[in-house]
């Protein structure tokens, strides 16, 4: 990553709630904060990056009460360090950062995972857990429900596709899968015949863009496969 150490106006320093881990500003901690700055204590630089489609703005990565505080005490033009991320979760990198006396909730936590796999579904557990400082196995019990609705909804993609006959290596190009990845999940449909009908069709309905007929369909495709019968 590159980072620099500059003064931009403060005007230009945008707070992005969909990269914020927190659920609110802490007024409380603004308010020392602003104390701290009329008392001439020099704080470190917050972080910011480039906002995506705002041109000559910045969102904050770290530092948000700090960036408040400036606001509130007439900072005109704060130090920052512009952060060139190269890929990484923005969430996650902000999430990371929040450490101190006042880290995330648990329920802060929980929600920063949750909307990083919503965000990036080919996050892995560990990746987020490294960020949040969680174990894996905490993570999984986060995103369970997500990562399941997301395996569903792919499943249901690759079985329409496939009933048109398209090759498995262009269902994988289209759906920017590896072909084994398509392969296994056509090999897995059958195991859906094993839950109980009204389960699976419960779960079935619930995903986005899946109509009645899919459904059935589907259900039956899986059960004549995995030799049962609903």
């Amino acid at each position: 990553m590159i980072k620099a150490t500059t003064r931009i106006p403060i005007s230009d320093i945008i707070l992005d709630e969909e990269i914020y881990p927190r659920d609110n500003i802490d007024q409380k901690r603004v308010g020392i904060f602003a104390e701290n700055i009329r008392d001439g204590f020099k704080f470190d630089p917050i972080e910011v990056e480039p906002a995506p489609d705002r041109p000559g703005k910045y969102r904050l990565l770290d530092g948000v009460h700090r960036w408040s505080a400036y606001k509130a005490t007439g900072v005109t033009e704060p130090e920052v360090i512009i952060k060139n991320l190269d890929g990484v979760d923005p969430l996650l990198y902000a999430a990371k950062k929040a450490i101190g006396p006042r880290q995330l909730t648990e329920e802060e936590t929980r929600k920063t995972a949750r909307r990083a796999f919503q965000n990036n579904p080919s996050l892995t557990s560990s990746e987020i857990g490294k960020a949040i400082g969680r174990s894996r196995q905490a993570v999984d019990s986060y995103i369970a429900d997500l990562r399941a609705a997301t395996q569903m909804e792919l499943d249901l993609k690759i079985f329409r596709m496939n009933r048109l006959e398209i090759p498995q290596e262009r269902i994988a190009k289209r759906l920017g899968q590896a072909r084994e990845t398509i392969r296994n999940h056509l090999a897995k449909m059958p195991e859906l015949a094993n839950q109980p009908k009204a389960s699976a069709l419960r779960f079935l309905r619930s995903q986005p863009g899946c109509d009645f007929g899919d459904i059935q369909i589907l259900l039956t495709f899986c059960a004549r496969e995995g030799g049962h019968r609903f």
